[in-house]
């Protein structure tokens, strides 16, 4: 999965921008009202008509104390709990907003917008919570493709991909034409994984002419669900098109050039890495994708300052060790390198592949016992290869082993397949001559 996939966790917030704000929960000038008849009722709806006159001017604070006034006088009035909880949503003040909105449904219970209305405000803080009165504004409200891009995005945000992409397409069927709808299904399957799909809901996203907000998700899903299908030359420039609308993130920024890197464009992706510096200090991914760069470049002197930051931030990491101690084998500083293959080692025991590099290296490093120890460590946990035993026989000829070393060249002479390389040459000959050096000491 992309290393975006991530950053689009706030896909669905953006989508639902303004959804439990004043513009978006029903409006309290939908009830109506019959001219009263009494006094008490002319006082009652004298406050109705105050209460909407400053919703319509978004005077919240005294729509609210007007709500409160007429509920303290006709406190089983469904509606009015309705707007009162309306108001609160306007002031955000969300648990106010939602006991005000259960009141209304307790006295109501066909009352949709505050299901509707009561699920939006649950939506941001619990999805879970918000699924129940969402389902039920759907079922009185089939035909609301709203209603059920609401209740896609609270099972989305719930973890319930399968359902939540049910209802997003059900939306889709009643209003293909709505791009947050259409946006938040292209998201829903590309966090399932479905990346085919997804790449198809993502085009068809940009297809509706999104803006803002949607537009930058729109283009980063896209360049994520081509990710997923290993898709790179054509994710590289979905993803330049996002950057251009969010040049900022350099999260971003750091995935275009590893799938440029994989494309075999290096220089490019070394220079989107330079446009991801430019913003601050370079993350720990950026430093490794560099490092591996001018590893493979063999440009290992830029290596080395590149690896010694990261390993900074990043101190029990074993790759960034030893990829350190292989960059110092290569420099022929073999000190260093044994230094820090042992620390890769130490990090990761279970590792044949590191406990061989250290072998290489205290070999290199001409500790010959040593080497000898680690390659008898790594003798129980696999079957050594034709070079190991070279090097075994080389470390007990560099110490005067002659026995043993004569063993493990023949050893070696029995395991190798290329005659013409530089270790059967020096195996044959030095096979040849220790073995008249121990008949000789023999007489």
């Amino acid at each position: 999965m992309s290393l975006f996939l991530k950053s689009l966790t706030g896909c669905a917030l953006c989508l639902l921008c303004g959804c439990v704000g004043h513009a978006s929960a029903q409006s309290a000038s939908s009830a109506k009202r019959h001219i009263p008849a009494d006094a008490t009722e002319g006082e009652l709806h004298r406050l109705l008509v105050a209460a909407a006159d400053a919703v319509n001017r978004q005077d919240f604070d005294t729509a609210a104390q007007d709500y409160q006034d007429y509920l303290a006088k006709k406190p089983d009035d469904a509606s009015v709990h309705y707007n009162l909880g309306y108001t609160y949503t306007a002031l955000e003040r969300p648990d106010d907003a939602k006991a005000e909105y259960e009141k209304a449904i307790a006295l109501d219970p066909q009352m949709e917008p505050a299901y509707r209305n009561l699920g939006m405000t649950l939506l941001a803080k619990d999805p879970r919570a918000a699924i129940d009165p969402l389902e039920r504004a759907t079922e009185l409200q089939p035909q609301d493709a709203r209603a059920k891009w609401l209740l896609g995005t609270a099972l989305e945000r719930s973890g319930k991909l399968g359902p939540a992409i049910e209802q997003f397409e059900a939306a889709r069927k009643l209003d293909d034409r709505d791009v947050r709808i259409s946006a938040s299904w292209a998201y829903a399957l590309l966090s399932a994984g479905r990346f085919a799909e997804a790449e198809a809901a993502y085009r068809a996203t940009l297809d509706l002419d999104p803006e803002g907000a949607t537009l930058r998700q729109a283009h980063l899903g896209l360049a994520n669900s081509l990710v997923g299908q290993k898709k790179l030359a054509e994710a590289v420039p979905e993803l330049a098109s996002y950057l251009e609308l969010a040049p900022n993130d350099t999260a971003a920024r750091i995935e275009r050039a590893s799938a440029l890197v994989d494309l075999g464009k290096d220089d490019d992706a070394l220079a989107e890495l330079d446009r991801a510096a430019a913003a601050g200090p370079e993350t720990l991914a950026a430093l490794k994708l560099r490092s591996q760069i001018y590893w493979e470049k063999k440009r290992y002197d830029e290596a080395l300052p590149v690896l010694e930051k990261a390993v900074a931030l990043a101190p029990r990491d074993p790759n960034i060790a030893d990829r350190l101690g292989r960059v110092y084998l290569e420099k022929k500083d073999y000190p260093n390198a044994v230094h820090w293959l042992v620390a890769a080692y130490e990090l990761n025991p279970t590792a044949n592949d590191l406990l061989s590099e250290v072998v290489e290296a205290e070999y290199l490093n001409k500790n010959y016992a040593v080497a000898l120890s680690a390659l008898d460590a790594l003798s129980k946990r696999e079957e050594l290869p034709a070079a190991s035993w070279y090097l075994r026989a080389t470390c007990y000829d560099k110490l005067g082993q002659l026995p043993e070393a004569l063993d493990a060249y023949q050893k070696f002479l029995q395991l190798n397949k290329d005659e013409n390389s530089d270790m059967y040459f020096v195996s044959t000959s030095r096979v040849r001559t220790l073995t008249r050096e121990l008949k000789d000491k023999k007489r």
